[in-house]
């Protein structure tokens, strides 16, 4: 299954190819709406071609993160898919990692920084 729980507050999602693509990030819409405290890790590792379709979808993923201040990585990105990227200018507003492993690394860093800084300032 290409959208599962990796833990209790993130998901992570396996993309693959279009038609499945769509399938797969309209599953995780669908999951994030329903369960807003996850983060989420897009796993692009076997996807090699994103059309505009696609861009919409994964803005209005982000969008719905955004909104519930939950945060998003995508990883694993072709050499293709990266271009495209870079051409909208959508490289600026996503945050990428090169693998699963650090992509999940860093939203346990960035969870645990903003747990210790509200402890700090429960304190002062």
């Amino acid at each position: 299954m290409p959208v599962k729980d990796w833990s209790d507050d993130i998901l992570l999602v396996e993309l693959s190819n279009d038609p499945i693509f769509t399938e797969d990030i309209v599953a995780a819409i669908e999951r994030l709406e329903s369960h807003p405290t996850l983060d989420a890790v897009l796993s692009f590792q076997s996807v090699t071609f994103i059309n505009s379709s696609n861009l919409a979808k994964l803005l209005k993923l982000r969008r719905i993160l955004v909104q519930n201040e939950r945060q998003l990585r995508l990883c694993g990105i072709s050499s293709h898919a990266w271009g495209i990227f870079l051409t909208t200018g959508l490289d600026k507003i996503f945050n990428f990692t090169d693998d699963v492993a650090t992509a999940l690394t860093s939203l346990q860093i960035n969870r645990n920084n903003a747990g210790a800084e509200g402890e700090s300032a429960d304190r002062q």
